[in-house]
C-alpha cells in the first residue's frame, strides 16, 4: 500500500472562551479528529490545530460581572476546554488562544497588507450606543420588536422567529441588553474591508472544489445580493487587539479569530522547527482544511479566503461544512435535560460511545444529525460491543489456554482467502474516511465484522476443542478471527483511539498503520485478553439527562378549573405542595398559530418562551381563528414530557378556563416569554 505522502494542516473551528463545550460542539471535533486521525495513519505529515476564540465584548462583560480580568477568565476557560476535549480523546497536535503574541503579530501584519493594497477604508457610521455603560452596542446585545413579524425580545441582527436579518437602528422599541438602558444614536469612524473587490475571485473560488456542492449553491444568493463591505473594527471599550496607529479603536473578533488558527500553528511551527512560511505562502504545496458548523459558512468561505487572497498568502484547500445536533428528533434543551455539557456527559458514560455513534452517523454532507438515545445505546451495544470486542474475547481465550497464547504459524488457503478479502476492504473503507463519509465507512467495518462472527459460528471453536484431532483446525480458527479482529481494529482506530491502544496491548502490535495489515500475524505472541469496553446501560443515559436539566421547577402554583357548562367540577384527589411545585408555568408567546386540517379541535401553535421555541397542539379551534391568537401571550405547561400525536410531536400544553366559552388564560400584564408564573 504505497502512496505519495500529504502535507495536511487541519482546523476547527475556535470554540469562544465564554462557556463550556457542550455535545453540539463535540460533533465538528469528532469529525475532524477521525479525519486527522486516518489521515496520519495513512502515513501523511498532518497537523491538527485549534485555539480558543477569546475577544469579544461578551468576553469582557462576564469577566467585569464575576470581579475578574478578560485575561483571568480566558484562562480558566481554556483550562476547561482543554481538559474536555482530551478526556474526549481529541488529538489536538496544538491547543492554543486566539489572545496570543503570534495572533497580535499577525493580524497587524495582514491588516496593514489589506490597507496598503487599497482593501481597507475608513467610514463613518451611525451607531447605537448605551448612554449608561458608556459604550457602542454590538448586534447581540441591542435587544427590541422583530420589524418585519414584530416579535418581541430579538437580537439587533436577526429575529430567531421569524429569521429576518436587519440592522439594529430598524428594531422597534430597542434597548440595551446590557443596562437595559433605551440606546441613543451616535457616529464613529470605522474601518471596513473591501469585499465587493474580490467578487469575481470569490466567485470562481467558490465554485472550484474547495466547498460543498450544496455550499457553493448557497454562497450565490449573497453574490446575487451583492457583496458589502465587511466592518472590521470596533470600538473602546472591547477586549481584543488595537489597530496599529490608532487609540481606541479594535480589531472586531471575526477579523483576528480564524487568523488564530495561522497563530495556533505558528506557535506549534516553534516548537517542532517546521518552516511556516512553507505552509502558509501563496504557492504552498501543502494543504489546508478547515471544518465548520453550517452557521459560520459566510465567515469562512467568503471573508477569509478574501482576506487572505488580499493579503498574498495561501487560500484553504477545502472547507467542510456539517449541520447541526437534534437530541431524540428536537433542538437540545436545557429544561428537557437535552442540552448536555461535555463534563457531564463524561461523568457517566465512555466517550468512545459518542465518538462511535457520531461516526455512525456522519457523511459529507451538511445535514443535521440525531443523537437518539436509545437507538444511540442499541447501536453502541450490538456493533462495538456485540460484533466486534465479543470477536475477539470468544477466541482469545482458546490462544493463552491451549496454545500458550501465540498465534499459528501457518493457515490453510480458506483462511488466507478469508483474511484477504478483509485487507480488499481497505481501498473502498478509506476512500469513505477520506470523503468524510464515516456512516458508509462504519457500515462496511460492521459489514466485516458480520463475517468474522458468521466465520466464528461456522467453525465453532468450542465444539472442535472437545475434539483431540482438530487442535491444528482449532488453532487456525482462533488465529484467522483474532486477525480478522486485527483488521477491523485497524480501520476503527481512528474512531475509537482508547480503545486501539488497550487492543494494541492485547496483540502486542506497536502502531495501527493501516499498511502493516497487509502481513496477518503468523507465529505471533499475544497478551491475556482484557475488557475493551463495556455496554452502555440506559440508566446510566437517564442519569445524565437528569444531572443536565436546569432547575426550572417553580416553588408554588395556584389554579382553578370548571366544567363545559360552567358548574364546579368535584375537586381532583388531593395533593401536596410538592406534587403541585413539579408543574412548571411559564409565559409563552404565540409567533405562529395555524390549523390542524385533519383535527376537528386541535391548532398548531409556535410558542416563544425566550430562551427557546416550542410546537404546541391545543384544542382550542373552537373558539379561535389562528389570525386571532399571533401575538398573543398565554400561560403553558412548560415542563409537560412531549406527546408524540398523529400530526406531530406536542412540547407542553397551554392552559384555558371554560366559563361557557373556551377562554386561553392569559397573563394580567405584559411579561417577557420564559417569566414563571406563580
Amino acid at each position: 500500500m504505497s502512496q505519495k505522502t500529504r502535507k495536511i494542516l487541519v482546523t476547527s473551528a475556535l470554540p469562544y472562551a465564554n462557556g463550556p463545550i457542550h455535545l453540539g460542539h463535540l460533533v465538528e471535533y469528532i469529525q475532524t479528529d477521525i479525519w486527522v486521525r486516518f489521515q496520519k495513519l495513512q502515513g501523511h505529515e498532518c497537523y491538527y490545530v485549534c485555539a480558543d476564540d477569546a475577544h469579544g465584548t461578551p468576553i469582557m462583560l462576564r469577566a467585569q460581572n464575576e470581579g475578574i480580568t478578560p485575561e483571568a477568565l480566558i484562562a480558566r476557560v481554556h483550562q476547561e476546554h482543554t481538559a474536555d476535549f482530551a478526556d474526549f480523546h481529541i488529538g489536538f497536535d496544538n491547543y492554543y488562544t486566539t489572545h496570543s503574541p503570534e495572533n497580535r503579530q499577525l493580524a497587524q501584519e495582514i491588516f496593514l497588507k489589506l490597507k496598503d493594497a487599497g482593501f481597507v477604508f475608513k467610514k463613518t457610521i451611525r451607531q447605537l450606543y448605551d448612554p449608561e455603560q458608556n459604550m457602542f452596542l454590538p448586534d447581540r446585545f441591542i435587544k427590541g420588536t422583530c420589524p418585519k413579524c414584530k416579535a418581541p425580545d430579538q437580537y439587533g441582527d436577526n429575529c430567531e422567529a421569524c429569521g429576518a436579518t436587519y440592522s439594529p437602528t430598524e428594531l422597534i422599541d430597542p434597548y440595551s441588553a446590557i443596562s437595559g438602558a433605551q440606546p441613543v444614536e451616535k457616529e464613529t469612524e470605522h474601518y471596513f474591508f473591501d469585499l465587493p473587490k474580490f467578487t469575481d475571485f470569490l466567485q470562481k473560488w467558490t465554485q472550484a472544489g474547495h466547498l460543498q456542492p450544496e455550499v457553493a449553491n448557497k454562497l450565490q444568493e449573497w453574490f446575487a445580493a451583492g457583496l458589502q463591505p465587511w466592518d472590521i473594527t470596533r470600538d473602546a471599550p472591547y477586549f481584543g487587539f488595537p489597530i496599529p496607529g490608532t487609540q481606541d479603536k479594535y480589531f472586531y473578533v471575526w477579523m483576528d479569530a480564524p487568523i488564530g488558527y495561522m497563530a495556533s500553528f505558528k506557535n506549534l511551527c516553534a516548537k517542532l522547527g517546521l518552516d511556516f512560511d512553507q505552509w502558509w505562502r501563496a504557492d504552498s504545496q501543502a494543504e489546508l482544511i478547515h471544518f465548520i458548523g453550517k452557521d459560520i459558512i459566510y465567515f469562512h468561505a467568503l471573508f477569509w479566503p478574501a482576506m487572505l487572497h488580499g493579503a498574498g498568502l495561501r487560500t484553504p484547500t477545502r472547507i467542510n461544512a456539517h449541520g447541526f445536533l437534534t437530541v431524540d428528533g428536537q433542538k437540545m434543551s436545557k429544561s428537557r435535560g437535552t442540552f448536555i455539557m461535555a463534563r457531564t456527559y463524561l461523568d457517566h458514560l465512555d466517550p468512545e460511545y459518542l465518538r462511535y455513534y457520531f461516526a455512525a452517523k456522519l457523511t459529507g454532507r451538511v445535514d443535521d444529525i440525531d443523537l437518539n438515545l436509545e437507538d444511540f445505546a442499541q447501536r453502541v451495544n450490538a456493533d462495538l460491543v456485540n460484533k466486534v470486542v465479543n470477536l475477539a474475547s470468544r477466541n482469545a481465550g482458546f490462544i493463552k489456554k491451549r496454545f500458550g497464547g501465540k498465534l499459528a504459524e501457518q493457515w490453510s488457503e480458506e483462511g488466507h482467502a478469508l483474511y484477504q478479502d478483509f485487507v480488499a476492504a481497505r481501498a473502498p473503507i478509506a476512500e469513505k474516511f477520506e470523503n468524510r463519509d464515516f456512516n458508509g465507512a462504519m457500515r462496511q467495518i460492521m459489514a466485516l465484522a458480520d463475517r468474522a462472527n458468521e466465520y466464528v459460528d461456522a467453525k465453532a471453536p468450542w465444539v472442535l476443542a472437545k475434539e483431540k484431532d482438530q487442535e491444528a483446525q482449532l488453532h487456525e480458527v482462533v488465529s484467522v478471527s483474532i486477525n480478522l479482529f486485527r483488521v477491523l481494529m485497524t480501520y476503527l482506530a481512528p474512531v475509537v483511539p482508547a480503545m486501539a491502544e488497550k487492543t494494541a496491548t492485547f496483540l502486542n502490535i506497536n502502531n495501527w498503520r493501516w499498511s502493516e495489515i497487509d502481513t496477518p500475524l503468523m507465529a505471533h505472541t499475544i497478551n491475556p485478553f482484557k475488557p475493551l469496553m463495556t455496554r452502555v446501560e440506559m440508566d446510566k443515559v437517564n442519569r445524565m439527562i437528569e444531572a443536565s436539566k436546569q432547575h426550572l421547577q417553580p416553588k408554588q402554583r395556584t389554579a382553578s378549573k370548571q366544567t363545559d357548562t360552567g358548574e364546579w367540577e368535584p375537586l381532583a384527589p388531593e395533593i401536596t405542595i410538592d406534587d403541585f411545585a413539579k408543574v412548571d408555568l411559564r409565559v409563552a408567546r404565540i409567533i405562529r398559530a395555524e390549523a390542524v386540517p385533519e383535527a376537528k379541535k386541535l391548532l398548531k401553535l409556535t410558542l416563544d418562551l425566550g430562551f427557546e421555541t416550542r410546537t404546541v397542539f391545543a384544542g382550542i379551534k373552537s373558539a379561535y381563528s389562528p389570525e386571532q391568537l399571533e401575538g398573543k401571550l398565554v400561560v403553558m405547561v412548560a415542563n409537560l414530557k412531549p406527546r408524540k400525536m398523529r400530526f406531530g410531536i406536542s412540547e407542553g400544553m397551554v392552559l384555558a378556563g371554560q366559563d361557557g366559552t373556551l377562554s386561553l388564560i392569559q397573563p394580567e400584564r405584559d411579561l417577557k416569554p420564559g417569566s414563571k408564573v406563580s
